[in-house]
This record gives C-alpha cells, structure tokens and sequence, in this order.
C-alpha cells in the first residue's frame, strides 16, 4: 500500500515561485512513477508533469513545459514539483499520483495511476 501526502501550496502574487512536496509512506514508491494533477474551480482535472521511477526522465503539458520542474529523491520518498512564473490561471488543487512506470503520454491519464493524495491549494493572486 502507498500512501502520498501533498505540502507546499499558499497564497502567491502573479510572478511568484512555489515548491510543492509529495511525500509518500509505504516502500514500494521507487517503483512507480508519479505524476502531478490539478483541477481548477469548475474545470476538468488535468496533467501537469510527470517523472519516471528512477528520475531520469520526465514529461510536462506544453503550459508546465519552461516554467515548472519535477524531480524526485527516492531516499526521502518524496517527488517536488517547483512551480515558476505562476499566473492566475495556475490557481488549483495540485495532487500528486503514482503508478505504472512511463513517461509520456500514456502518463497523461489520471485513471493510469492507482494512488493519489488528498492534494495541496495554490492560488495565485493577480
């Protein structure tokens, strides 16, 4: 069993920098890969960036690409997703999930990963 816990989100102006945390309990995490989600108020929940088990490689929605960054440290069983340049469109819930282990577009999906965490609030302030 895996258990992801999200840390990291507040209140920022437009511009600003957040690091977001995925901390996970359970030692089958380095098996994984893990994505990052968001919904926004009324909107679909959609793909942000997603890293490989061994964080070698990564993949990001063209709105991430450049201005966020994923990277992970298997010791510490957490992923970090460094959010930059935030405007107010980036105001969500941001979750972390795990499961299955590719990069790409087949990590897209949120029904491809078995676990997820209960999420974290960004809000960006114009």
């Amino acid at each position: 069993q895996l258990q992801l816990v999200e840390s990291g989100g507040g209140l920022v102006h437009a511009g600003g920098s957040l690091r977001l945390s995925c901390v996970a309990s359970g030692n089958i995490f380095s098996r994984y890969r893990v994505g990052w989600f968001r919904q926004a108020p009324g909107k679909q929940r959609e793909f942000v960036a997603s890293i490989t088990s061994d964080g070698v490689n990564t993949y990001y929605s063209d709105f991430a690409q450049g201005r966020f960054s994923i990277s992970r440290d298997n010791v510490k069983s957490t992923v970090y997703l460094l959010l930059n340049s935030l405007n107010v469109r980036d105001t969500g819930v941001y979750r972390c999930a795990a499961g299955g282990t590719d990069v790409g577009l087949d990590s897209v999906y949120p029904d491809h990963y078995g676990y997820w965490g209960q999420g974290t609030q960004v809000t960006v302030s114009s």
